[in-house]
């Protein structure tokens, strides 16, 4: 089987360098892009041949250039997203809001609306949307991110649904508490915030977890590699959580 060709969004660092990193290991020819211009960097050096790019998704000329630059693609996964206003709902800047729909909903919007085309020529393809566990929970003070998160998993059903009969197949991954810099930051500003330690706020966090565990990142890379894979061409439309049972957020 030739080498097929897998895009990953904000693939430079944590989750999106885990799973462009397996892919490659396995043989796929891999581009990332980011807008990380350092990380971009230091993923070109940690990952010999990959494909760097530099490339806002929330930007849709941007994305063009990024497709046409990169060529026709087999597999896209959207792992690119931004956190967004934390903090009450009634305090969340307008902008920032905003800014979080603009990389997490419309960024995916963006790179599924660039690969199609190719993907209907080439008579099928595999799109993998990285959603979040706390759409299932609930999170309180992370309004805006958990909503646009929602919207990926509505666009990622409904897509399926529309693409399907072209054998495009559209899935999304859910994960959990995981072990990455990303996680710890966010670990460490809500024992700051509540005046605990970060191992106990890091312990309560993991009791809302059926298995008590966080996840790796390549965990989240075996997934996407699973869902691309021959074994899964008939499951699409499906929203799948790696993530230990997430039961509930305090």
């Amino acid at each position: 089987m030739s080498a097929r060709h897998v895009l990953v969004t904000a693939g430079a660092s944590g989750i999106g360098h885990a799973i462009a990193g397996l892919f490659l290991q396995r043989g796929d020819r891999v581009t990332v892009c980011d807008v990380d211009d350092a990380a971009l960097q230091r993923a070109s050096e940690a990952l010999p041949g990959l494909a760097a790019i530099r490339a806002d998704v929330a930007d849709p000329a941007a994305v063009e250039r990024l497709v046409a630059q990169s060529g026709p693609v087999d597999i896209l996964v959207n792992n690119a997203g931004v956190a967004g206003p934390i903090g009450g709902v009634e305090d969340n800047d307008p902008d920032d809001w905003a800014r979080c729909f603009a990389v997490n909903v419309h960024g995916a919007f963006h790179m599924i609306r660039a690969v199609v085309p190719a993907m209907r020529a080439a008579g099928g393809g595999c799109i993998v949307n990285i959603s979040t566990a706390s759409t299932v929970t609930g999170l309180p003070g992370r309004s805006a991110y958990v909503a646009s998160k929602w919207a990926l998993e509505g666009l990622t059903r409904n897509v399926a649904r529309e693409l399907g009969p072209a054998n495009i197949r559209v899935n999304a991954i859910r994960p959990g508490f995981m072990d990455t810099e990303r996680m710890r930051g966010l670990i460490a500003r809500a024992a700051e915030a509540s005046g605990r330690s970060v191992e106990t706020v890091e312990a309560e966090a993991l009791g809302f977890i059926s298995m008590r565990t966080k996840i790796q990142p390549a965990e989240i890379g075996e997934m996407a590699f699973f869902l691309a894979s021959d074994a899964a061409r008939h499951i699409t439309g499906q929203i799948i959580g790696v993530d230990g049972n997430a039961e509930w957020e305090g």
